[in-house]
């Protein structure tokens, strides 16, 4: 009995075996799921406006500053403004001494009052020696009369021309002591040149301080010469700050200079970058002061109702530029373009395109 039973185990795995066998050499294979091809990319064409800018960095500065100078050398007996304070157009802003201004002016009077009376005596003196040769002197005497008498017209010119010149000076000093009381040119806020020492005394044209317009700012920005011919005055600018830049502010540009500058703002040599200032007017804002890092984007270029395309979409080859346009049911086709304004995206078709046209990216 047990004899039976391995023999019917025998069986069961010789056909078990050669069931797999069978299974494995002459079972087809299942089939696949067909594989879909990747599909194309598409970009539809569109009428749109385009523009091309230049990103720029640089400060603000303060666009007026009214420098102030002392107009003669002297002590200053009342100061009328602090630093930092704010002042009005016409404020007195200091008092000088007058009295050794006024000396020299009297002085300097007297001294053109002698000058005049001694012309006058000697054109006296000369009239008298005129008429005594006239008298029947002899002939060496009318030669030393002419003599006296070229001498002296020589000496009046002279006098003439220092006369003239004292006579300047004298108004100028009449016209500099009309300022010892020194009002404010201009509005703004009135700051010091050294604020830890306010002068006691100053020196002839001696620079005292500046008054600068808070509410005129103005952007600083240098551009390399790769994009200085794209600027022009009268564009407009997108302004950022960089502390706040959520803060979104608007300019335009004012002046493009036309000589480069280094970065420490001297004439450049042939081994330096060129770069070119750059100056935007900004509108006030209660948030803007001078010396703030600032960033724009001046709008160089634009175009309305253009024929745009994206710009991965366009090939190129030698001159040429095509695009394959979708024509339906898988069909592509190429269709060569002629390309106008570019930026970073976009392309514009001048012609070869028109709105609604799908082109394809294989």
């Amino acid at each position: 009995m047990k004899r039976r039973i391995k023999w019917i185990v025998l069986v069961l795995i010789i056909i078990a075996a050669g069931y797999f066998v069978y299974n494995k050499m002459y079972k087809p294979e299942a089939q696949l799921e067909p594989v879909e091809p990747p599909q194309a990319i598409t970009f539809e064409v569109t009428q749109e406006t385009i523009t091309n800018s230049v990103q720029v960095k640089g400060n603000s500065h303060y666009e007026q500053e009214t420098l102030v100078y002392a107009p003669y050398a002297s002590k200053v007996t009342k100061w009328k403004v602090e630093n930092g304070g704010q002042v009005k157009k016409g404020d007195l802003l200091f008092t000088l001494d007058q009295e050794a201004l006024k000396n020299e002016i009297a002085t300097q009077e007297a001294t053109i009052r002698k000058a005049q009376l001694e012309a006058e005596l000697n054109e006296f003196v000369s009239q008298q020696d005129q008429e005594n040769a006239a008298l029947g002197a002899t002939e060496a005497e009318r030669i030393k009369a002419l003599t006296a008498q070229e001498s002296a017209r020589i000496g009046d010119e002279l006098n003439q021309v220092n006369a003239e010149i004292q006579a300047r000076e004298l108004k100028e000093k009449k016209a500099k002591l009309n300022t010892a009381l020194y009002h404010a040119p201009a509005t703004g806020v009135f700051l010091f040149d050294s604020a830890s020492e306010i002068p006691q005394t100053v020196t002839d044209n001696q620079y005292i301080g500046k008054i600068v317009d808070m509410n005129k700012l103005e952007f600083i920005a240098l551009v390399g010469e790769q994009d200085v011919f794209r600027i022009k005055t009268g564009m407009k600018v997108d302004v950022k700050m960089t502390a706040l830049k959520d803060l979104k502010l608007s300019g335009e540009v004012t002046k493009v200079s036309k000589f480069a500058k280094t970065a420490s703002g001297q004439n450049t040599t042939a081994t330096s970058v060129p770069q070119f200032e750059v100056v935007i007017s900004l509108q006030p804002n209660e948030r803007l002061i001078g010396g703030l890092s600032l960033s724009g984007e001046i709008e160089t270029v634009r175009k309305e109702n253009a024929i745009v395309v994206s710009s991965i979409a366009v090939m190129h080859e030698g001159d040429l530029s095509y695009v394959m346009v979708d024509k339906g049911n898988g069909e592509y086709e190429r269709r060569d373009i002629k390309v106008g304004m570019e930026t970073a995206d976009k392309t514009e078709a001048v012609s070869g395109l028109k709105v609604g046209d799908v082109v394809v990216l294989q």
